[in-house]
């Protein structure tokens, strides 16, 4: 078992390289670092660094992630927040990180329509995906639902909604 991980992480550690020379900064780094680890130990060192260098990979991504604004009208108190939000966060994660109160009880798993939102123009409605058999299935349970009526789990952010303004109805209808 021990030879077979140890010929697995070689042939892996081979291809490290090649992955290395398409990316930048820490990314490649730590998949050079990684690659040069893994031949001088035989292939056992990628088992160990890999977690390493999936970490400078990701990090590396997060620093050039592109933003949108977004703004959440709260009904009940009638605050507004404008926050920035990273392409391909869903609006309930957004709100979660922003402390704004949108309450997604099932924790984005679409089996409530706690996290309703309404989105106020139409062309920006308009603009986002059509929502499937089992959002609108929710949403006929959200209270004060409207024609621009979104799960805020369902809709991922994109280029395409920045400026977007989001109104969060006065009550919600957790039937869960």
């Amino acid at each position: 078992m021990l030879r077979a991980l140890t010929r697995a992480a070689a042939q892996h550690a081979a291809l490290l390289p090649a992955a290395a020379g398409g990316m930048g900064g820490a990314a490649a780094e730590a998949l050079a670092s990684t690659a040069a680890a893994a031949a001088a130990c035989g292939g056992r060192a990628a088992w160990l660094r890999l977690p390493a260098a999936r970490r400078a990979f990701s990090a590396a991504a997060d620093e050039s992630t592109e933003s949108i604004t977004v703004t959440f009208k709260d009904e009940k108190d009638g605050t507004e927040k404008t926050v920035k939000a990273p392409m391909g966060k869903t609006i309930l994660e957004i709100a979660h990180e922003n402390d704004v109160e949108l309450e997604g009880a099932c924790e984005g798993s679409l089996a409530c329509s706690t996290c309703h939102v309404i989105v106020e123009d139409q062309e920006y409605y308009d603009k986002l995906p059509e929502p499937d058999d089992d959002e609108n299935d929710m949403l006929d349970l959200a209270f004060g639902l409207t024609d621009t009526s979104r799960l805020g789990c369902q809709v991922k952010c994109h280029r395409y909604m920045d400026g977007i303004v989001l109104r969060i109805p006065s009550a919600s209808n957790n039937q869960q």
